[in-house]
């Protein structure tokens, strides 16, 4: 039997297989480096373009802007790649941010993520306004001279920490996206210190989806009851958001700290670009 197999399988396969170290790459995407001129740190930006893009060279589009970049933008580029193509999303482009080059994930997303400096930590914490500055003054500025991007929405998505940074950057400078998506935020940071964070009021309404998993609390191993967290965070947002937030708050079901994101992901984004949404 086996000989028979074998006299068979060479007149069924294709005349040329891949090699097996093909690596995929994600379609319309690159990868450019941009400098922070103020601590002269370089971070790799990955960027999308939708499929549209090229061929309605007329057409704007709006940007979505991902936290913890290299993890962040497999999955958005994933869950949406349907939706987009198929018309029921808003086609966007996406920008995910990654950790600075020469220093390890963690301690790049600890340093740039938290907005407070924690004195019993061993890595350094404390620089989110620094990042922000980088954000708005040379992520921003190189996707606009680039891209067709002009009065199009903001949409910044952040996760865990990224989430903590985004609820930062919503009450110190609410305007500088026209949209958030904050997942599982570590509001437990620093002492819950972003829950007593001074709100600057939004000038123009802003759309926040806040989402975390069901099963983020300490009775499901979860070092921190980041549900708590969540519903908090959302209690500030609301009570002093001055009319301008639209705020959207989702318990996922059976979703712990190390699954929610995904989900958090396609719903906010779907909640923000889905064509139904705007019937």
């Amino acid at each position: 039997m086996p000989s028979a197999v074998s006299s068979v399988m060479p007149s069924t396969m294709p005349s040329t297989m891949p090699s097996a170290d093909t690596e995929f790459t994600i379609p319309r995407s690159t990868v450019v480096e941009l400098q922070d001129h103020k601590s002269h740190r370089t971070y790799p930006i990955f960027i999308k373009l939708p499929k549209s893009y090229r061929a309605n060279p007329k057409a704007s589009y709006p940007v979505i802007y991902l936290l913890d970049g290299s993890y962040a933008f497999q999955v958005v580029s994933g869950v949406t790649r349907f939706p987009m193509n198929s018309s029921v999303m808003e086609q966007a482009i996406i920008v995910a941010i990654s950790y600075s080059k020469g220093s390890k994930g963690a301690a790049s997303r600890v340093r740039d993520y938290t907005p407070y400096h924690a004195e019993d930590w061993k890595l350094e914490t404390g620089k989110a306004a620094h990042h922000a500055d980088f954000i708005n003054d040379t992520v921003f500025t190189y996707i606009s001279n680039n891209y067709r991007v002009e009065g199009m929405p903001r949409t910044l998505v952040g996760n865990s920490l990224g989430g903590l940074f985004s609820a930062y950057v919503l009450f110190t400078r609410p305007n500088m996206f026209s949209s958030y998506i904050i997942g599982s935020p570590s509001v437990w940071f620093c002492d819950n210190a972003i829950l007593s964070e001074a709100v600057v009021p939004a000038k123009t309404p802003v759309n926040v989806y806040l989402a975390v998993g069901a099963l983020e609390r300490p009775e499901y191993g979860e070092r921190q009851d980041m549900v708590e967290g969540a519903q908090k965070l959302a209690q500030k947002i609301m009570q002093q958001s001055e009319q301008q937030i639209n705020l959207k708050f989702k318990l996922i079901d059976e979703a712990t700290h190390a699954t929610t994101f995904p989900t958090t992901a396609i719903q906010g984004l779907d909640w923000l670009y889905g064509s139904r949404q705007k019937k």
